[in-house]
């Protein structure tokens, strides 16, 4: 019963990150498969590139319309964990554009339209390598200044983002928003609840079933969000459902909205801390979190460790933890849009 309880927290973790008129709503035009109105300001194309695993990213590259012959600031974004660049990535991505950057908003390894196999795993080293080759992409782009290139994680990939900020001396911006340390969350559960033999049992279950998938040739799936609510759920699990099981944010590609994570995918993530070393990072961070948000210890504890006096934590007020997915009355685009100009000078 410890084992089955310990799993679908395990996979509870791996869930990630009536509307009204302050979401980002859909567009009614067929060709625009984004879950966000499309702006007529911007220009977008989609791109690939390779990590350095040879995994092949896809993304959605954001001009301003009125870009001129200088070259620009530019930005990488991804997250929430699960979600996919026509969602909230997107979302920031095409307002970042409006407001004079280059911004690409991608896939993840193993999800959406980027490539790996099998589907839907995480893994702390290729997630964070992303955003760097993200970053090599972006700084051979003719209209981008290669020196004024940062990046932006929502979620999860607040946690990815600021790992690949301590490992790539390139980003000289990081705006992490409604972050996760996956890792922590992984190996810790929410909170910090679990213990070392709460986590041994854990490990125990999940490489159990890495036997079964071998024997099988396929692997199991983890639970996923429900498909009804029944009202008894935490009230952060009722926020997810809110945004990736309605027509607010659903997408058919993201897991979180129609899909689930491998059972065993959470296993690199209980052993490799990511945030290790993230008091070596020495260019511009900013960490914004909602006030209300279940996830908020994840960014403070982040930001208590950060170190220089180019560090910000940003708190808004009233706001949940997918309210800064897509409340536009929300999510500080003024302070973010600051940020990076102060810093992608």
């Amino acid at each position: 019963m410890i084992k089955k309880l310990l799993i679908c927290l395990s996979a509870l973790m791996l869930i990630l990150g009536g509307t009204t008129m302050s979401f980002a709503k859909n567009n009614t035009d067929d060709s625009w498969d984004k879950t966000f109105k499309k702006s007529g300001k911007v220009n977008v194309q989609k791109v690939s590139f390779k990590n350095r695993y040879g995994i092949t990213l896809t993304g959605d590259l954001y001009t301003p319309k009125e870009k001129t012959d200088e070259k620009l600031a530019a930005i990488a974004i991804s997250g929430p964990f699960g979600a996919v660049k026509e969602q909230a990535s997107g979302l920031y991505a095409q307002t970042l554009a409006e407001r004079g950057f280059i911004t690409l908003a991608f896939d993840p390894s193993y999800t959406g339209e980027s490539s790996g196999e099998p589907r839907n795993v995480a893994s702390p080293d290729i997630n964070t390598e992303d955003f760097s080759a993200a970053i090599d992409f972006l700084s051979n782009q003719k209209y981008v200044a290669p020196e004024r290139v940062g990046i932006l994680g929502i979620c999860g990939f607040g946690g990815f983002g600021l790992n690949a900020a301590a490992m790539d001396t390139r980003i000289k911006a990081t705006v992490a928003v409604t972050m996760y340390d996956m890792t922590r969350v992984s190996a810790k559960g929410y909170f910090d609840t679990m213990d070392a033999k709460a986590r041994y049992e854990l490990k125990q279950s999940l490489n159990k079933q890495r036997t079964e998938d071998f024997k099988n040739g396929t692997y199991a799936k983890a639970p996923g969000l429900p498909e009804k609510l029944t009202g008894n759920e935490p009230q952060f699990v009722q926020d997810y459902y809110g945004y990736y099981k309605t027509p607010r944010g659903f997408h058919k590609r993201s897991i979180n909205s129609n899909g689930n994570w491998n059972t065993t995918s959470s296993l690199s993530l209980i052993n490799m801390p990511i945030l290790a070393y993230s008091d070596e990072i020495q260019n511009a961070v900013m960490i914004v979190h909602g006030e209300k948000a279940h996830s908020r210890y994840f960014g403070e504890d982040a930001f208590k460790k950060l170190k220089g006096d180019n560090k910000k934590l940003l708190i808004v007020k009233d706001a949940n933890h997918v309210d800064l997915y897509d409340n536009m009355e929300k999510i500080p685009f003024d302070d973010i849009e600051a940020f990076f100009r102060e810093y992608l000078k």
